[in-house]
Formats: C-alpha cells, sequence, structure tokens
C-alpha cells in the first residue's frame, strides 16, 4: 500500500508541475498579462515596449478633503435682494463632483507655510513680504483690535482659527505650495526622490532645490533630488526601472486650487439631505428630488439660524455671525454663538457633505472674477468666469526656465495662434460677455473703478456680518490685492471618476442579456 501511495503522489507532482510551468504564459496561478484591445499588444511586456497602464482606481481624498458629488441645482440669489442689485439671477447649472477642504485654512496651516518658506528661501525678504498676511486688517479708526494685529495668527490659542488677512493672490499661492508639499511626499514614499530631499530643500534650497509639480512633470532634469526605488512596476523601454513618475502612473495628486464660484456654492448647500432617499451603494436606486430649497447650508432647519431638534443644543445659533448692531456674540452667561471674532474651523453644524462653516465664520475667496451678469451668460456646465489661457515659457534654446519660486514660467497664448479654434477665438476671457469689446460694458476706467479684471468674488457670510449674506447665494467682490478680517478661504482639487465616487460605476451597466425569444 505505501508503493502505491507513492506512485500517484508522483504522478499528482508530475501533473502540477507541468501545469505550473504552463503559468509562465497565464496559467492557473499564473498572472496574466493585460493586452490592448486595439493592438493586442501586451501592456508592462518587455519584448513589447514595456507600455504602463496602471490599474483603473478613482483618486483618494488628499489631506483635508471632502468629496462632493456633483449634480444640478439653481444658482444665484435665494433670499431677497435687500441690496437692490438685481443680477443675481436664480439660474440652474450642473456642476461635476470635486474635492474641497472640510474647513478653512487655518493659522496653523498657513504658518506651516510661512515656515517653509523662510527655511527654503532663507534670507529672501521679498517672499517672506509676499506670502505673509495683512495683519493690519484688523485695526479700525474707532476700536481698540491692537491685540488681533499681534496675536490673531500666531498665538497657540488661535492655532485653529480660519486664517485672515490673506489676499486673493496669497490664497492662489498657498494652493500651488500645498500641491507641491503633497506631490514631494507622495514621491518621497514611493522612492523617487531621495529621503533626504526634504530637509535639503528646507535648507536654503531655494528655486533651484525645491521641489514643483508642474517643474517635474515638464522637465524632470531641473529637480534635484531623483532617484530610482529599489522595488518598481514602472519600467522604461529597455526593461529597467524607471526614474520619473508621469501623470498616467497615478500617484501624483491633482492640484490644489481655489473652489470656483459654482463648486463653492454647490457645496455649500449639501443638498444631500434633501434627497430622501439618495443611493448609498452600488445595485441601489436613488431618487431625483429635492425635498426642500435651502436658504442657508444646514439642513435641519432649512429657513432658520438655530437649531430646531429637540435637546440641549435646540434654539442654538448654528452659524458664527452678528445677529445686529452691536450684538457679535450675546449676553454674558448666554451667549448665543460662544464666537466674538472668527471661531474654530471645526465649530458648528456641519452641512451634509460634512463642511464646517460655509455659512458664517469668515466668508471664503473663490477662483472667479467677478461681473454682476453673473452665470446668466455663462455656461450651465461647471460655470466659471476667470480664464486666461496661458503656455509654458521656452528660451531661444527651447529649454524651459523656473522663476524665483521654482515654477515654471508661463506666458499667454497669442490671439493669433487660436483664431481658427471654434470652442475659443481669445486667450483673455476675464470679460467675455461682460467687459469685453462686444459687450458694450467697460470696467476698466483707472485705478479708482470699483468693478475691474482685479475683482475677485467672495462667497459666505463671516462673524461680523448680518445674516443675509450667510447663504451661500450672496455674492460680493474684492479686488485680488486687497485683504480683510472677515475673509479667508479654503482649497478645493478637480476628481476623475465616477461622478458618485469610489465604489460606484459609471454609467447605468446593464450588461449582455439573452435575446428575447418568445413568439410573437
Amino acid at each position: 500500500m505505501q508503493k502505491t501511495f507513492s506512485g500517484k503522489s508522483l504522478l499528482i507532482l508530475a501533473a502540477v508541475a507541468i501545469s505550473l510551468g504552463a503559468c509562465k504564459n497565464g496559467g492557473l496561478f499564473g498572472k496574466k498579462k493585460n493586452s490592448s484591445s486595439v493592438t493586442g499588444w501586451n501592456y508592462d511586456d518587455k519584448n513589447m515596449g514595456n507600455y504602463h497602464v496602471a490599474k483603473m482606481k478613482y483618486p483618494k481624498a488628499g489631506p483635508g478633503l471632502v468629496f462632493v458629488q456633483g449634480g444640478t441645482f439653481v444658482m444665484g440669489a435665494k433670499e431677497e435682494d435687500v441690496m437692490g442689485d438685481w443680477n443675481n439671477i436664480p439660474r440652474r447649472i450642473t456642476v461635476p463632483s470635486f474635492f474641497i477642504d472640510e474647513t478653512e485654512v487655518a493659522n496653523v496651516h498657513y504658518r506651516e507655510y510661512i515656515y517653509w518658506l523662510e527655511n527654503t528661501f532663507a534670507g529672501d525678504t521679498a517672499v517672506m513680504q509676499k506670502a505673509l498676511p495683512d495683519t493690519l486688517c484688523w485695526r479700525q479708526e474707532l476700536a481698540y483690535n491692537e491685540p488681533y494685529v499681534e496675536y490673531y495668527f500666531r498665538y497657540p490659542a488661535y492655532n485653529y482659527y480660519p486664517v485672515v488677512g490673506v489676499n486673493w493672490i496669497q490664497a492662489h499661492d498657498f494652493c500651488i505650495w500645498r500641491t507641491d508639499r503633497v506631490n514631494e511626499l507622495n514621491l518621497l514614499a514611493k522612492g523617487y526622490l531621495k529621503k533626504d530631499f526634504a530637509k535639503k530643500e528646507m535648507r536654503g534650497g531655494g528655486a533651484e532645490g525645491s521641489f514643483n509639480t508642474e517643474t517635474y512633470l515638464m522637465n524632470p532634469e531641473l529637480i534635484q533630488g531623483r532617484t530610482k526605488p529599489k522595488k518598481s512596476d514602472l519600467r522604461d523601454v529597455s526593461g529597467k526601472p524607471r526614474a520619473i513618475v508621469k501623470m498616467e502612473d497615478g500617484i501624483l495628486n491633482m492640484g490644489y486650487r481655489l473652489p470656483t464660484e459654482a463648486e463653492w456654492e454647490y457645496a455649500a448647500y449639501g443638498l444631500l439631505d434633501q434627497n430622501p432617499n439618495p443611493r448609498k451603494k452600488e445595485g441601489q436606486s436613488g431618487e431625483e428630488l429635492i425635498a426642500n430649497q435651502q436658504i442657508y447650508s444646514w439642513s435641519n432647519n432649512p429657513n432658520g439660524l438655530r437649531d430646531n431638534r429637540r435637546g440641549s443644543w435646540q434654539g442654538k445659533f448654528l452659524a458664527n455671525f452678528k445677529r445686529g448692531s452691536g450684538d457679535n456674540m450675546g449676553v454674558a452667561g448666554g451667549l448665543n454663538d460662544r464666537s466674538a471674532i472668527p471661531g474654530n474651523i471645526k465649530a458648528f453644524y456641519p452641512n451634509s457633505f460634512g463642511l464646517y462653516n460655509m455659512s458664517g465664520n469668515v466668508a471664503e475667496w473663490v477662483q472667479d472674477v467677478y461681473r454682476p451678469s453673473t452665470p446668466s451668460d455663462g455656461e450651465d456646465f461647471n460655470y466659471f468666469r476667470g480664464n486666461k489661457f496661458e503656455k509654458y515659457y521656452k528660451n531661444s534654446g527651447g529649454e524651459y526656465e523656473r522663476d524665483s519660486l521654482g515654477h515654471l514660467k508661463k506666458t499667454a497664448i497669442s490671439d493669433s495662434s487660436v483664431k481658427n479654434r471654434r470652442n475659443y477665438q481669445h486667450n483673455n476671457l476675464l470679460g467675455y460677455r461682460d467687459g469685453d469689446s462686444t459687450s458694450g460694458a467697460f470696467y476698466q476706467s483707472g485705478e479708482t473703478t470699483l468693478i475691474s479684471d482685479k475683482s475677485r468674488v467672495f462667497k459666505g457670510g463671516s462673524w461680523n456680518d448680518r445674516p443675509y449674506w450667510l447663504s451661500p447665494g450672496a455674492r460680493r467682490f474684492l479686488d485680488e490685492d486687497q485683504s480683510s478680517s472677515t475673509i479667508g478661504f479654503r482649497c478645493a482639487q478637480t476628481y476623475m471618476g465616477s461622478p458618485e465616487g469610489s465604489g460606484f460605476k459609471e454609467g447605468n451597466i446593464f450588461g449582455k442579456r439573452k435575446q428575447n425569444n418568445r413568439k410573437k
């Protein structure tokens, strides 16, 4: 019996060995190579050029970001036009899904940015002066606000209060810096930058020794400290490990930026809670219904300023705002919003997307250039006013150049190069249909003009505003180089993939069904 069993075992082992040998070409346990559905060539095959195709995956939310599922909504005024402007006309548009910060950018976050600048560009006072917030924005002719001038931005008690005194240009630059630091960390974690890169960068590395995402993608030779990881799926055409990461590899994050006016307003309303039956998982149906039109960003009391749920919080204010003249926080012993100035970035009631202080605390910069016409003249999908198309600058030798901050230099696209295009024919579209030569409206009337191409929109009410401005549909403007003690900002990021987020398919997938063979 023992001999018979041994013989059977040998036969089984031989069969397994033959099967494993066949696995090299994608057998039972082998790794089957992906191939092109249009040419038949294998991907990631050294014998076929090593064309790398990353696994299809949706981007994860970066640090501090929250996913906002897009959709259609009515953009514009939701309250009576008490200002008498008669130009914020409600209009239905669609906003694609995107990421946005859970909270406003806080003092501690902006100080991290300043810390990086003062170490990376050590001794360059011009860089520091350009980035520092204007703490003098707290001063008033007849108010004692010097303590806020001195301490609000730097004192630890205010670490997680929203940064103010930051103009639109500074907020825009912060977004670029944040993009670079997140992607720098991604490359460090994957082994595509030397371990001591960040250390050297922040010891006076300057423009030449710092990391910039656009520079890395367009001309990686300008980035010092590049290296190859010991293990990597990325290979060049000869089969050797690749030292450069491309956007199509799925390792780098998309850029942080200011949200558009449409994105900010859509995110602020958080209309997901107004859907009585939203789709929560794949295979489940959802309703196409908005039960209530909200005035403010919260859904538990769509038209009111107080929490109407029963319990200890009933009657409490849902936002940080000014109730009336001389009333910023109520009476001692029963303070209504418990904040005299901007409050903690995670205080007050979040909306259904989980976003804090979209109504109140501080108003926020958005990306758009201001025009009175609002979206009534714009596209009904992904509306935005502020396009100024540029390209990367090349010197006479055909090489890219970096500016004083290490960013690639850019130059405006000439109108002559786009004159035959159907979708746009000018590089500067800031005043398109409202401020250009064809519209009959002109806003450039010298330095004293109220509205110009430098006017930027800010949204949401602040700690020093009346309830009218808490409605996300309300809009105001300020020059991009000016700041206020009532204006802060938060960042956004473009999302690519299923509009419902990770875990959901794109489009309605019906599958293959057999022909109905029933006799007619």
